[in-house]
Order: C-alpha cells, then sequence, then structure tokens
C-alpha cells in the first residue's frame, strides 16, 4: 500500500490496474468510546464549486442516482470506527473534476479528540491501494482527508488534511453550497434562568460557539497540476460550529407512514394477503430458496436496496439481474449456488455467487470454496455468503483459500439477514425510496423477514459454550485460557452487532458498539483478555453509541446472579446550579419506569442514589450532603436475564433485546443532548409529505 503525507498526490493508474470503482475509508478512534464524526463527499466542476446542491452528499443525502458516489455507513473496528464510501468513477459526470472527501464532527466535537485519523483507499476487490494518516488535528470541527481529481484524462489522489473550525456549514459553503441553518425555538426553563443568561446550557440541546482554528492548513506545496482547495474561513469571530441541515433533494422520496391505516377486516382473525407467505414453509431447503428468491427479486426490483447491497462489494451503478439456482460446471459435479447477481454497466458484467444458509444452520467452508474456485475460473468478483450469523473483524465464519497465482482476483464477503432487514428498515421508514412501489416491495420483504416461519432472523444462537462457560462461573470452575469462553465472547459480540443494526434501523440513526482497546491490539488478544475477564468476574458487558443521545448505553449481562443491567452515565451541565440539574433530570424522566435507578457521580466515591419513584417528590435527594462537585449522574434498570442460549421467550438473547428496547424507549429516548434538535430537524428535511408517502402499511 502506498502511504501517503499530506500535500502528496498520485496517480490512481500507477497503483492497481483495477480502479474503476473504489471503496473510500474514513477511520478514527476514541480513548473514551465516545468519538464520532459524519463523512460527506462534494462533486467539483472546473471553478472548484459545487454544480448545485444536489453534489452534496452527505448523512441527509447519502446516494447519488447515477450510482457514482454512495454513503455506505459506519462500521466497528478494534478501537474507532470507519466510515465507507463507494465511488465509481465510470459514471462520474464529465463535468465533475473533481471528488473531496471531508469529515464533521457536531455541536462541541472536534477532531483533535479523536486518535488515528486516517483515509484508505481500495480497488474493487477491497485490496488497499494508498493511504494518508491526519496528525496535526486541533480545534477543527470539519476536516477535508483527500481529494480524486482528474488530470489529463487521468484520475488522481491528493492528500489533503485541512481543516475547518466553522463545522460542516463553512466547509459546504466554501464549496458553494447554500445552508439553511434555521434553528427550532427552545423552551426557557425557570429554574435556569440566570444559568441560561450566562450561556446555552448544554442539557437543553444548544451549541457552543466554536474557537477559531488557525488561519490556514500547514500543508506541503501543491504540485503544480492539483486542483486548488478552497482555504477555511478565518475571521476574529467565526460563526458557532453548526451542522446545516443542508439542500433538499428536488425530488421527494417516498418512506411508509408510522401509523398504520385503520384495518378493513371485521375481526382479528383474519391476515392479511401477503406477497412473499411464509407459513407454508415447512424445511430448511424450502427457506432456502425462497428467502434467496424473494431478497435477489427485491434487490433488482428496487435500484437503491440492490445498490445499497451490493455497492459495499464493489459493484458497479448499473443495470442488475438477479437468478436462482443457476448451475456451473465444476470438474465431474456440477454446482449450483443459490444465487447469480449481475450488474451491467457500459457493455462489461460484474457477477456475484450467493451460497444462502438460513434457520441458524452454519455456511460450510468446503462448499464455499467450491464457488470460490468457480468463480476465479470463469472470471466472477465476488462470491457472497448469507446467513443468520454476524461476521466479526478477525473471526472468519468459514476459512477460504485462494490461489494467489491467478491474475483474476475473486473476493469473499458476508452478510447476515440482520444487516438486510437493517438496510430494508432505513430505506422506507426513514430515508425513502423512489415510489410508492417500491417502498410497499421492501415492506413485504421486511415482513417476510420478521415472520417466524422465514427462518431470516439474524443470531439465534449463543452456540454450544454457553452452558458449559455458565456451570462454570456458577460453580467457580472455569479458569482463565478457557477456549469456551473466548467462544462466549464472539458470540456476545455477534448479538451486539445485532442488536446495534436493530436499533438502528428502528431509529434511523447510527448505533455502533464501542471497543476500547490500545492501540495495534489484534481482536484475537483482545477477545482472548475479555474471556480472562469473563472467567474472573462473570461478567459481559458492552456499550452502545446511538446517535443524537447524550452518553453511551451500556449493557452488562452479570452471569453469577443472572441480573441484566443497562444504563447511561450523562455528564453535569458546566454552569449552573446542582439543585436545578436534578430536578431538569427528573422533569425529563416525567415518563420512565418507576424503578428506574439514578445514582449522582462524584469523584472517588458513590454518590446519593435512589429508584426514581422516591426521588420524584424530593430531586434534591440527589445532592450530596457534603456539597463536593457532582460530575454527573448514572441512570440504570435491572431485568432477570433469560438462561437458555437461544431466541425462545427464556432465551438469553430475547431478555437482551427486551432489555435494551425498554431501557431506550423508557429513560433514553427522554434524554437531550447538545445538537439534538439540530440534528432530528436535519434528517426531516428528507421525509416525504404525508400525501406521497400514502401506501398500503
Amino acid at each position: 500500500m502506498h502511504e501517503m503525507t499530506k500535500g502528496g498526490n498520485v496517480g490512481l493508474a500507477t497503483l492497481s490496474e483495477d480502479t474503476g470503482s473504489l471503496m473510500v475509508s474514513l477511520s478514527w478512534s476514541s480513548a473514551s468510546g465516545d468519538g464520532d464524526a459524519d463523512v460527506s463527499v462534494l462533486l467539483l466542476g472546473a471553478d472548484g464549486k459545487v454544480r448545485g446542491d444536489a453534489d452534496f452528499f452527505f448523512y441527509n443525502n447519502p446516494a447519488a442516482a447515477d450510482g457514482s458516489v454512495q454513503l455506505l455507513g459506519k462500521t466497528p473496528t478494534a478501537n474507532g470506527s470507519e466510515d465507507r464510501v463507494s465511488i465509481d468513477l465510470t459514471v462520474v459526470p464529465d463535468d465533475v473534476e473533481s471528488l473531496v472527501v471531508a469529515a464533521s464532527q457536531y455541536g462541541t466535537g472536534r477532531f483533535g479528540e479523536l486518535d488515528d485519523l486516517r483515509v484508505t483507499v481500495a480497488d474493487r476487490t477491497g485490496e488497499a491501494l494508498l493511504g494518508f494518516t491526519i496528525a496535526d488535528a486541533g480545534e477543527e470541527s470539519a476536516f477535508i482527508f483527500g481529494e480524486l481529481y482528474r488530470r489529463a484524462g487521468e484520475w488522481k489522489f491528493r492528500a489533503v488534511g485541512q481543516g475547518y473550525a466553522t463545522g460542516l456549514a463553512g466547509l459546504a459553503t466554501d464549496f458553494g453550497i447554500s445552508v439553511d441553518e434555521e434553528e427550532e425555538p427552545v423552551p426557557a426553563d425557570e429554574d435556569e434562568t440566570r444559568a441560561d443568561a450566562a450561556r446555552p446550557d448544554a442539557a437543553e440541546g444548544a451549541v457552543a460557539a466554536a474557537a477559531p482554528a488557525s488561519p490556514g492548513p500547514v500543508a506541503a506545496p501543491a504540485p503544480v497540476d492539483e486542483i486548488p482547495v478552497p482555504a477555511p474561513s478565518a475571521g476574529p469571530d467565526p460563526a458557532p460550529a453548526r451542522r446545516p441541515r443542508g439542500p433538499r433533494t428536488a425530488k421527494k422520496k417516498v418512506t411508509l407512514p408510522k401509523v398504520a391505516k385503520k384495518s378493513l377486516a371485521e375481526n382479528d382473525s383474519w391476515r392479511q394477503a401477503r406477497l412473499f407467505p411464509a407459513p407454508t414453509l415447512k424445511s430448511d431447503r424450502e427457506r432456502e430458496m425462497r428467502a434467496t428468491s424473494v431478497l435477489l427479486a427485491v434487490m433488482a426490483q428496487v435500484p437503491e436496496f440492490g445498490r445499497r447491497l451490493t455497492a459495499a462489494f464493489g459493484a458497479p451503478a448499473g443495470r442488475m439481474q438477479t437468478f436462482t439456482e443457476v448451475t456451473l460446471p465444476n470438474g465431474d459435479t456440477p454446482r449450483r449456488p443459490d444465487g447469480v447477481i449481475r450488474v451491467e454497466r457500459a457493455g462489461k458484467l460484474w457477477t456475484a455467487l450467493v451460497e444462502t444458509k438460513t434457520n441458524g444452520n452454519p455456511l460450510r467452508s468446503e462448499q464455499v470454496q467450491d464457488y470460490m474456485d468457480i468463480a476465479a475460473r470463469r472470471g466472477y468478483e465476488v462470491v457472497i455468503t448469507l446467513s443468520n450469523d454476524v461476521a466479526l473483524e478477525g473471526s472468519p465464519l468459514v476459512e477460504v483459500k485462494t490461489d494467489g497465482r491467478r491474475k483474476h482476483k475473486v473476493t469473499l464477503w458476508h452478510l447476515s439477514w440482520a444487516e438486510v432487514a437493517h438496510q430494508a428498515q432505513l430505506l422506507i421508514r426513514h430515508e425513502g425510496v423512489g415510489n410508492a412501489a417500491h417502498a410497499w416491495l421492501l415492506q413485504e420483504l421486511l415482513h417476510y423477514l420478521q415472520h417466524e416461519n422465514s427462518g431470516c432472523h439474524g443470531f439465534q444462537n449463543m452456540g454450544p459454550a454457553w452452558v458449559p462457560v455458565r456451570n462454570g462461573i456458577d460453580t467457580d470452575t472455569l479458569c482463565q485460557g478457557d477456549e469456551r469462553a473466548v467462544a462466549v465472547v464472539e458470540s456476545w459480540e455477534r448479538l451486539v452487532r445485532q442488536v446495534c443494526l436493530r436499533l438502528g434501523g428502528e431509529l434511523g440513526q447510527k448505533v455502533l458498539p464501542v471497543q476500547r482497546a490500545k492501540r495495534g491490539t489484534d481482536q484475537a488478544s483482545r477477545r482472548a483478555a475479555l474471556a480472562d475477564r469473563l472467567c474472573e468476574e462473570g461478567r459481559l458487558s458492552a456499550e452502545l453509541r446511538i446517535d443524537t443521545t447524550p452518553g453511551i448505553l451500556a449493557i452488562a449481562a452479570d452471569l453469577r446472579t443472572g441480573k441484566l443491567r443497562t444504563s447511561i452515565e450523562i455528564p453535569a451541565p458546566e454552569q449552573g446550579y446542582p439543585l436545578s440539574w436534578a430536578k431538569r433530570l427528573v422533569r425529563q424522566l416525567a415518563e420512565a419506569p418507576a424503578d428506574l435507578h439514578v445514582e449522582t457521580l462524584v469523584e472517588g466515591n458513590r454518590g446519593p442514589r435512589g429508584t426514581l419513584e422516591r426521588l420524584r417528590p424530593e430531586p434534591g435527594d440527589l445532592l450530596p450532603k457534603d456539597g463536593v462537585p457532582i460530575n454527573g449522574f448514572r441512570l440504570s434498570l435491572f431485568k432477570g436475564m433469560g438462561s437458555t442460549r437461544g431466541n425462545a421467550e427464556s432465551g438469553f438473547i430475547r431478555s437482551v433485546d427486551e432489555a435494551v428496547d425498554r431501557f431506550y424507549a423508557g429513560v433514553v429516548a427522554h434524554l437531550t443532548q447538545p445538537g439534538s434538535t439540530e440534528r432530528r430537524s436535519a434528517r426531516r428535511t428528507s421525509a416525504p409529505d404525508p400525501a406521497e408517502s400514502a401506501v398500503l402499511s
């Protein structure tokens, strides 16, 4: 991989023969686990400006209609997250001279608070071509990581590393975007009148003004063939760093109404007709065939959905056709993959073989190996495995060998049914699709996947090591170094990833697991250390970072006591009075469960605590008697833990899902954080009018 320095540039053709389709990854980490940023891409003309607002791709406008740019979202890494963008250079319009890849933080976040800021560019096979690490981030709230640009008919990449103190709004304005920064009014609170007069209170969603950055980035002189990037504004009084509400697309997209229309059925026993019925399925083979056919058919008919699933695998934007039960030669015994996906673009074909498993059945290495060999011989690009399992970095679901002597490369990708449902949910509930028929098709697909007889329910089994490990913890006979404990830790991570996918799809927000590890720690070592802690403490724990929430949602499963604890820590406001903090918190939790446990966080000791039921009439009981400073508050709910390893009513997986759902709906949803009002209003800019989204539900 070619490592770049700030200001440097390189021609893509010198790094690979196949650079028409690229995967650009922006990554960062945070020691506290709460660092986050949003990726954006701008298409620029010869004048260094966008041709129109539609050339600005960000969280509220994630994909180009021609498939040239698609924001694929975040994936967790060992100690942070990676945000990926699919870029198809073969379909970039001729009047676009460059693509700027940037990221921004909202509220008071600064890139200097993040570690390991890096951009990586890979070809369609996933092979990394170049990388650039930013080491001088400071008070900037937006950063240009790099730029793809044309020069003499060739695409090049420039390592930019330029920051803005004025956030995404300042960056977008410099490139010709019209930014709407209208705020929603925030009601005043009589208890905090004096404090609010002095500063915007963090608990009410106000954003503090950003400190100015240096007048401009310190960069190596740009080569003469570079396309200059506008310098950031550097006035004496920069505007507060804000997230722009962003351009509105000209054509509104269709989402399903949140409230279903009243049923015309005479009684509840009447079943609505479904496009993809599931009750008649009787065998695993039937489930696999039906699930594969249903998914591939919807992918081909709903371009937004098909493109979203295949772009991550390097597929170009083009005409898609899908097939099932295709017979392919393989020596004396022909093979029949469950499905084939073909995408045609400019006379070239991209092909993926699909191997499907349902109902918790495992993938077989020898079967996948055969498909990898067939794909290599026939010049296909990808083999996609699809099952209930969730893939983990550093822990492959199947082991395959690749022949390095072959010129043609085949990549292996895994997709879980939970990810399929997640993407469908995002499109039909939050981001929208092209028309009502497409929204209805996605709804039918989602209904099929969620049917109890479809076999497509995602991760459902903690594995054979679950019971022995639980018994070993109960009898205090489980020793460090036990491989069964590592297997349980991996299953726990898969469950947590699935919880993030499900919750993120329902909320329309980014939900990612937080992984705290020392820089450079590999996944195997990290999981081994967690397994040793499980043996010692008898507890599994995880943290989730949910967009627009004021803290990290923590989950702890105590295998000794059989209790699940969900909690969140809220930092104390920077100004105001402790009594007003306590009163405001209790008011925010007016609809929370009465058994919610509230604890005051103080330095070096446990502070006052009690249930919400007891604290409602007397919020002052949360204040320390000795007047020590308050660092924040911890909110917790406790629930009995399921004992069995599966997803049955009494299963551990079901109990974790229920605990997270109850805590988010009953507690977290009522909390506010800086920038949350603005962020939610920005997401609403893509929502359609009710008249345009009225479809059958």
